[in-house]
């Protein structure tokens, strides 16, 4: 298996982006200066030292042939046959060809005014001194006795070719220097411009920084429902700048979001009051309706069949309302943040008797119990906690064919208690598996009149809204053949 790649660290910032930018252009920049700077002055020198070759002529080589010296020396003095050896250069050196072979060399050593007619050459250094062409333009030779040297070859009068060449030594010895001062320069330059280039963007990045805090505590706040208080806007900055201008177009976005938030706020308040008084005005004629009903049912006189059935759906129809009408109450109550009682509950007790009640319902399901030896105990409502497990109950008991097995886990920790509903029936369809705890969602293939809630698909946005006001939640996990239905509340107040 091949190893994964390591990822390349980019820098992820807006201010180190920009810093780093601008520490690569400077380093791109420095690096062109400095490699313009060196080329150039390795060509000047260079140039400085092929016409020192040029002065110094093939004297020096044209007496090695002679042991060093000059027999026909125009300006020799006193029998002084060595005057243009002490004349040349230190470090020139001088050699012979004749028919491709090095004949005679020599070098001029420090300090001495004669020259060394023996240097060690090797065979390598023989031919490449022997591929030379004789054109008088000076060639650059590595020899490894002697390190590069600039050769001037030309031809000799007695049919041979004299060789002449001044070492690079300096040349590079000041390329070098010049390397090495351009890269501390430059480097100390990159370092002082990066932390001054950092600072420098900071400061002008501080406007975007606060448009950035603010969008990070509206991105924090509950939005989805509730009355909702935006923080305050960015500060104003130049409306010139790109940087003024996002703070300018952000501040006009939170505007018109906070004026949204309220309109929608205004018209959920509306909605809740609308549904409260609502189901607050038909419990009454729903009552009075099934009230009637049950009284006409206890008639002592003969009533007609078709009659008396018209009097019973009356009366289960009258009762579902009231079912609905108490429910769509209580969620009004809890959307309206009506606080609930704050009493210690034994949810293994509620647990139990839950269960049996749901047995008792559904005699063809198998229900199987996990509780924990010791009772969990939760503060919160006793009524409401027992009409949302109800509720999971009597939802796994409906959409689910008779022989499911359905099974109740109760489980606590220090800090949370968490019940479990799980069924192998065939689970929650996947269309309405996002929706599955708002109110009025049923399952097509499956509507039963007969659910707490009234079949209205009340049910599970009951347990929902009892989780959140018990300051705990309510998730659902589906596939074919195994729904969990998991309620968490929190064991502490």
């Amino acid at each position: 298996m091949t190893p994964p790649r390591p990822r390349a660290v980019r820098p992820r910032t807006l201010r180190a982006r920009l810093t780093v930018g601008l520490v690569a252009l400077l380093a791109v920049s420095c690096a062109a200066v400095g490699l313009a700077a060196v080329v150039e002055l390795d060509g000047f020198l260079t140039r400085r030292l092929d016409e020192q070759l040029t002065q110094v002529g093939t004297r020096f080589p044209e007496s090695l042939e002679h042991g060093g010296r000059l027999p026909h020396a125009p300006d020799d003095h006193d029998g002084d046959e060595q005057g243009d050896t002490r004349r040349t250069a230190t470090g020139t050196f001088g050699a012979r060809l004749l028919d491709g072979k090095v004949t005679n060399t020599g070098l001029i050593r420090s300090g001495d005014p004669a020259a060394d007619l023996d240097v060690d050459l090797t065979a390598r250094d023989a031919a490449r001194l022997a591929r030379l062409p004789a054109d008088g333009r000076p060639h650059t030779v590595g020899l490894s006795a002697l390190h590069d040297y600039r050769i001037v070859a030309s031809p000799g009068r007695d049919g041979d070719v004299l060789l002449v060449g001044l070492p690079l030594e300096p040349v590079q010895a000041a390329v070098h220097r010049l390397e090495l001062v351009a890269g501390v320069v430059f480097g100390l330059a990159l370092v002082v411009t990066g932390v001054a280039g950092a600072c420098w963007v900071r400061w002008s990045l501080r406007p975007l920084s606060r448009v950035a805090a603010t969008a990070t505590r509206v991105s924090e706040l509950p939005l989805a429902s509730g009355e909702v208080a935006l923080p305050p806007r960015a500060p104003d900055t130049d409306p010139h700048g790109e940087v003024g201008q996002v703070a300018t177009a952000f501040n006009r976005m939170l505007g018109h979001v906070e004026d949204a938030l309220t309109k929608r706020h205004a018209v959920e308040e509306r909605l809740r009051r609308f549904a409260a008084d609502a189901s607050h005005e038909l419990r009454t004629p729903v009552a009075s309706v099934r009230g009637h009903a049950e009284l006409a049912l206890l008639h002592p006189g003969p009533v007609p069949p078709e009659v008396t059935r018209a009097l019973s759906r009356i009366t289960a129809e009258s009762a579902r309302m009231g079912e609905m009408v108490d429910d769509l109450l209580l969620l009004a109550r809890l959307d309206a943040g009506r606080p609930l009682e704050r009493l210690p509950v034994d949810l293994t007790r509620l647990v139990l008797d839950a269960v049996t009640d749901a047995r008792a319902a559904g005699p063809a399901h198998r229900w199987t119990l996990d509780l924990p030896e010791e009772p969990v105990t939760v503060p919160g409502d006793a009524h409401r906690l027992h009409q949302a497990l109800a509720n999971l109950l009597a939802n796994a008991r409906l959409h689910t064919p008779a022989g499911t097995e359905v099974t109740v886990t109760l489980e606590a920790d220090t800090a949370h208690a968490t019940l479990c509903v799980h069924d192998d029936g065939p689970g929650v369809p996947e269309g309405i598996r996002p929706t599955v705890f708002e109110r009025f969602t049923r399952a097509e293939h499956r509507r039963r009149t007969d659910a707490p809630g009234g079949g209205a698909g009340l049910g599970l946005s009951i347990v929902a809204a009892v989780a959140q006001a018990h300051g705990g939640s309510v998730e659902l996990e589906s596939r074919p053949g195994a729904t969990s239905f998991t309620m968490s509340l929190p064991t502490a107040p």
